[in-house]
């Protein structure tokens, strides 16, 4: 390794239990946007960089991870893996990458969607050993991030999602460029049993000069089901999506702009597909269906005459005839915490089958492998492997 090689070390071990079901089978990571994983995305920012060694830092369904992105050939970027194997947190995370780095290196959150000049500009500030920086950026809410305090090009403290008001809107943008003196910093906070990386870059604000590196560029973040709608219409709209009008499309096929249809994708006549869609390979949209504002997995069937708006249908899932995802502001419960207002029609997990005619009111949220029979209302969230049955 030169003097200018820096490694990118990505987080991506973790489930992202507040996207289930959809993390029930796969690791947050590799939940796609735009037809690509989260992770494939991030990747992309890294190799259009002077980058050329990843680590990802992987625990949790990891095989779908190391067999999707395998060694990197095909990014032109040589992957290695280290295994994080209880999720203790960010900072235990960057720690397991300490016997694969010798040098400087920078870290990025393997489900945070960033442009490529903001992980050259972090690169910079590695070689330039310019060491610890993070970047910060604004956020319209503040308090669901880590509130970051700065002054001039120092930062001097992080809030994480704090209680009450805030006093700016500056936060962490979750990019980090590290020396591997990092490391025993993080092993002498974790004496305390604290296990975010923030908690050591608190640690080094108050006793070095940690540095700010200033982006106003894209920084998608998926935190909830809902996030996954609006990350991956920026993502569609940035490039521009083109489909052409393939052998499997029937008469009178409309397709917005704004959509992306991946491969082998049979779309029957009479089909609607609106702005910001992504449709997944070998699905299936029968005749007449509308979708809208929709994330379709490789592998869903939307049955004839259906209606799906501002909804996420997962692998292999089977929405039947004339089912409706009426789509508009739901009120979502994930955990204990309640969220108005959200656009988010409705979720159906993996595999799961909603019968003809049935319908998903205001952001209903349904399990893998759930069976919903013809006709059903079906609102809040139905448990993985549930039936739903009429009356």
């Amino acid at each position: 390794m030169g003097i200018d090689s820096v490694t990118a070390v990505i987080l991506a071990a973790g489930e992202g239990r507040r996207l289930a079901p959809l993390t029930n089978r796969r690791p947050k990571p590799m939940v796609p946007v735009a037809n690509r994983p989260l992770l494939e995305h991030v990747i992309e920012a890294i190799t259009a960089t002077a980058i050329d060694r990843i680590v990802l830092v992987v625990g949790y369904e990891q095989e779908r991870i190391r067999n999707h992105f395998g060694d990197g050939d095909d990014w032109g970027v040589t992957i290695e893996y280290v295994e994080q194997s209880t999720q203790l947190g960010t900072g235990h995370a960057v720690l397991q990458a300490e016997p694969v780095v010798d040098g400087p290196f920078v870290v990025l959150n393997g489900d945070r969607i960033v442009d490529p000049a903001v992980v050259s500009h972090v690169r910079d500030r590695a070689i330039d050993d310019d060491l610890p920086a993070m970047t910060v950026t604004t956020a319209a809410n503040p308090r669901q991030y880590g509130v970051v305090t700065l002054d001039g090009d120092r930062v001097t403290d992080i809030d994480e999602k704090p209680e009450g008001t805030v006093e700016t809107n500056q936060i962490n943008a979750g990019v980090y460029a590290f020396s591997p003196a990092v490391f025993d910093a993080i092993r002498e906070t974790h004496v305390a049993g604290e296990l975010a990386i923030t908690a050591t870059l608190n640690d080094l604000a108050a006793t070095e000069t940690l540095s700010a590196v200033r982006y106003d560029g894209r920084w998608l973040d998926v935190s909830n089901l809902w996030d996954l709608l609006t990350v991956n219409a920026a993502l569609i709209g940035d490039s521009g999506a083109s489909n052409a009008d393939g052998p499997a499309f029937g008469d009178s096929v409309t397709v917005a702009d704004d959509a992306a249809l991946a491969g082998n994708v049979r779309v029957g006549p009479n089909v609607t597909i609106g702005g910001s869609t992504a449709v997944g390979s070998n699905a299936t949209i029968e005749a007449g269906a509308v979708v809208e504002n929709a994330v379709i997995f490789p592998d869903a069937v939307i049955g004839a005459g259906a209606v799906v708006r501002d909804a996420i249908v997962a692998g292999n899932a089977r929405i039947g005839p004339n089912a409706t995802v009426a789509g508009g502001p739901a009120t979502v419960v994930v955990g204990d915490a309640v969220h108005r207002g959200v656009e988010l029609g409705g979720v159906v997990g993996d595999n799961a089958t909603v019968g003809s005619g049935a319908t998903l009111a205001d952001g209903a949220i349904v399990g893998d492998d759930v069976t919903a029979d013809a006709g059903v209302v079906i609102d809040g969230r139905v448990e993985s492997g549930a039936v739903v049955r009429r009356g």
